[in-house]
């Protein structure tokens, strides 16, 4: 397994990351979870990433089980707070209290005594930013939180939150975004800005949520297993990408993919940690060989050519404007 350093931080990372957003505590059954996560220790995955807000707390839970009697000095552990966890107005969003209560719960339901870092998973408009990054350096004072990082921030929001960490002096070393050959809206601001700002992108969803493995065949519908035949179209953004032209250039990739000696998703991959800003890539699995294969990316020597090519296949259906980082930040709080 590679390990990269997150930010100008001394923390080392592994470079394929183990996420469970919509598998533990919900779409998986809690003994398949744990399998899966036994299977990334196996490989050599180290970090480990979750939310407080995903399948209503019970992934952390879940993940919590699966980590018990794993040496904690031995891995590193994300969460996140931002979204609501509880049907109260304070259960929600980046004020003081719920930053606080819902650190605590998070360790609790994580079995451990201190998370490694600690992510705003979305910019709170209505709290001063001020609280915010007091309330993360009061946790990381006591000891509770090592590092603080954040999740689809635009780059103005990025360069406030480090002015005041570089204050408060506590380490602000990352930004969480979705970033795929398909969804590159970090690169034109947010990736120049956090290079400045020696902040590193933990990126999510980098196979676009499975449409870049190749399983999905232009003028079939997809697998019933399959989150395009589960998700919610208005929230899921893969399903702008669910027609057959992109499907079809997909399956080309998989020609391009083939000539490097690997799997689509493989590539995908490989093509995603060709970027310096990036720490990590967070992958997902419902059963452990998937995992296995996308593991399988770090031996993945993909040359200038190819992936020139790859993304010369791909360019008539990228996203990559700015604007679209509002997509996934809330015009106010949930």
């Amino acid at each position: 397994m590679e390990h990269r350093y997150l930010g100008d931080s001394g923390l080392l990372v592994s470079a394929i990351s183990y996420g469970n957003w919509i598998t533990h505590g919900s779409q998986v059954e809690d003994d398949r979870a744990i399998t899966c996560v036994h299977a990334a220790l196996d490989l050599g995955i180290t970090t480990f990433d979750t939310a407080d807000v995903y399948a209503e707390t019970r992934a952390e839970e879940v993940l919590g089980r699966a980590l018990q009697g794993v040496r904690r000095e031995g891995i590193e552990l994300f969460t996140k707070v931002y979204f609501p966890t509880g049907p109260g107005r304070n259960d929600r969003g980046l004020a003081r209290k719920h930053i606080m209560e819902s650190c605590h719960a998070s360790l609790r339901r994580l079995r451990t005594d201190h998370i490694d870092l600690y992510q705003a998973h979305r910019f709170d408009t209505e709290t001063p930013l001020e609280e915010t990054m007091t309330a993360f350096a009061d946790l990381v004072r006591q000891g509770k939180v090592n590092y603080i990082g954040v999740s689809e921030w635009t780059a103005e929001q990025l360069r406030a939150g480090a002015a005041l960490a570089r204050e408060l002096r506590i380490p602000f070393v990352s930004n969480q975004p979705q970033y795929s050959m398909l969804w590159r809206v970090i690169e034109a601001q947010v990736v120049p800005t956090s290079r400045e700002l020696g902040v590193s992108q933990i990126v999510w969803s980098p196979l676009l949520q499975g449409v870049l493995t190749g399983k999905y065949l232009p003028g079939q519908p997809p697998p019933e297993d399959s989150r395009a035949a589960h998700g919610d179209p208005k929230t899921n953004t893969m399903q702008l990408f669910m027609n057959d032209e992109l499907l079809t250039a997909v399956q080309r990739l998989g020609e391009v993919a083939e000539r490097a000696g690997c799997t689509t998703a493989q590539l995908a991959i490989a093509w995603v940690l060709r970027n310096d800003n990036v720490a990590s890539c967070i992958v997902g699995a419902t059963r452990p060989e998937q995992l296995e294969d996308n593991v399988g990316a770090l031996d993945v020597d993909l040359s200038d050519e190819l992936a020139a090519e790859a993304e010369a296949l791909l360019a008539p259906h990228v996203l990559d404007d700015p604007s679209l980082t509002e997509a996934f930040a809330p015009k106010e709080r949930p």
